[in-house]
């Protein structure tokens, strides 16, 4: 019987995922994602090389998740409210993808695919100004910044969330990002 080497991989992602997700690289353990894939943990070894190129292997394909297919309009005063709603969208989508954002940057000492998120937040920046003339370069990352933090934190911060908004649910917490986010548009539309 041939062995799928596909399915295997994504067996082994998709546990990798949720374990990374949940305690992050240190906490994480091959033996635990292995049993939770159903496969023997020599195929990770095979595969990832170890248990770093596992988490990098994870990392690289979720966190390009994170912007990546969103269209924004670039000619129109609701660019920044509807990148808030779509990043508010995925993270509900991806609920794993916040969380794994915030151990890379715990974790690590350099982000993972470096170069393609570069490149998708600049081309991100680019369409913010033009969707707002008079906004820099500079405002427009700073802005993006901010949108991805907003839209995101609940994810990263469940307990906080729940402290602060302890009746929130994914519904009115999306409403009122998409509020405050709408807040930000209008006011570079009035001080550009």
């Amino acid at each position: 019987m041939a062995w799928n080497t596909e399915a295997t991989r994504d067996k082994l992602l998709e546990a990798a995922t949720a374990q990374f997700a949940a305690v992050g690289f240190a906490g994480a353990r091959i033996n635990t994602i292995a049993t939770d894939a159903g496969i023997n943990k020599e195929r990770i070894y095979q595969y990832f090389g170890d248990k770093a190129g596992l988490f990098s292997a994870v990392l690289s394909t979720e966190v390009e998740r994170l912007l990546d297919g969103i269209r924004i309009p670039a000619d129109a005063p609701d660019a920044l409210p509807t990148l808030a709603a779509a990043l508010v969208d995925r993270a509900a989508l991806h609920p794993h993808l916040a969380r794994l954002l915030a151990w890379e940057s715990l974790e690590l000492d350099e982000p993972v695919s470096a170069e393609t998120r570069t490149q998708g937040c600049a081309e991100m920046v680019t369409t913010l100004t033009a969707a707002y003339p008079g906004l820099d370069r500079g405002r427009a990352a700073d802005l993006l910044f901010s949108v991805i933090a907003l839209s995101l934190a609940d994810r990263c911060l469940p307990h906080l969330a729940a402290l602060v908004t302890p009746t929130a649910t994914t519904s009115t917490r999306r409403d009122a990002v998409i509020a405050q986010v709408t807040g930000m548009a209008a006011a570079l539309q009035d001080h550009p």
